[in-house]
């Protein structure tokens, strides 16, 4: 295939694959919490990171996840002991990384804001040998909390008060959950974008959850349905030179449209054959069986 004859698409279409799989993997946490915008919180926090990489001649892809973990952890913090101002602190936090992000690689020496641009919505030409290592490690690490701590975390996202009952340490947890994110913004900038990240973390596990059941199978279809989206988003991008990260979320929100249409007609039709079994077991006219009609008043 011609798309797989040249270096720097071999190199886009892995990332694109460990994007797809991490970004739903821990997504999956973070819908579960009601916390779908904290991937794009953390990618503005990120911009900052990417500043300080070119402006200390390092690999962005590392300082970004740096700075982002160490807003995780800030965000985190915040929404655990902030109570009033804690929305003004956390839009502080947010729009300070973005233009410090802004200010340092305008300040660089070897940055521009055009370079910031294909960090922001992505790049497959950008991806170099070194952006590959750093993704792959931490497409690794990701993926071993997602997976390895995934019934711990599941309990954790899902009721709070129940997990430190049962004796899980809930804010190592929970600060474990902020930090896996913000490592999987660093994952997925270079071919998503820092702006655009949070939709891929987000709508493949909503698109998932209209047809699944439980948290399982929700797990597998999102990062089944992201790896496609990923893939089918870098190859549309080759072939007709489009944005690979606004692609790549447009394709994810159409699968999210298609499964809600399937699911619909799905939904009604479990409902009527729920309602059907309780008729069968109630029918009308047994004694001690109420109707209708038994709340006429005379």
């Amino acid at each position: 295939m011609e798309i797989l004859e040249t270096a720097f698409m071999q190199r886009a279409l892995i990332a694109a694959l460990l994007v797809g799989i991490t970004a739903p993997a821990i997504g999956v946490y973070l819908v579960q919490r009601r916390q779908a915008l904290l991937g794009d919180g953390i990618g503005h926090i990120a911009m900052t990171g990417v500043g300080l990489g070119f402006l200390l001649s390092t690999n962005p892809i590392w300082m970004a996840t740096l700075v982002s973990v160490a807003g995780a952890v800030a965000m985190e913090l915040i929404r655990a002991y902030g109570r009033t101002r804690g929305d003004i602190a956390l839009a502080l936090l947010f729009y300070g990384g973005m233009a410090g992000g802004v200010l340092l690689v305008n300040v660089s020496e070897t940055g521009s804001t055009a370079d910031l641009g294909s960090f922001l919505f992505g790049s497959l030409s950008t991806v170099s040998d070194a952006d590959l290592t750093a993704i792959s490690l931490l497409a690794a690490v990701v993926m071993l909390v997602s997976v390895g701590l995934r019934r711990q975390l599941f309990a954790v996202s899902q009721d709070e008060e129940f997990a430190r009952v049962t004796g899980l340490p809930v804010r190592m947890l929970n600060l474990l959950i902020a930090v896996t994110a913000a490592v999987t913004v660093s994952v997925a900038m270079r071919v998503v974008g820092l702006l655009l990240v949070s939709a891929l973390m987000v709508v493949p596990v909503v698109a998932a959850q209209q047809i699944s059941r439980s948290f399982k199978a929700t797990f597998a279809l999102a990062v089944g349905i992201g790896v496609t989206v990923s893939l089918a988003g870098t190859t549309t991008s080759y072939y007709r030179d489009v944005p690979p990260g606004a692609t790549i979320v447009l394709l994810a929100i159409g699968v999210f449209l298609l499964l809600t249409a399937v699911a619909a007609p799905v939904a009604r039709r479990r409902a009527k054959a729920a309602e059907a079994a309780v008729t069968e077991e109630c029918p009308v006219g047994v004694p001690g069986v109420r109707t209708a009609g038994d709340d006429v008043k005379v």
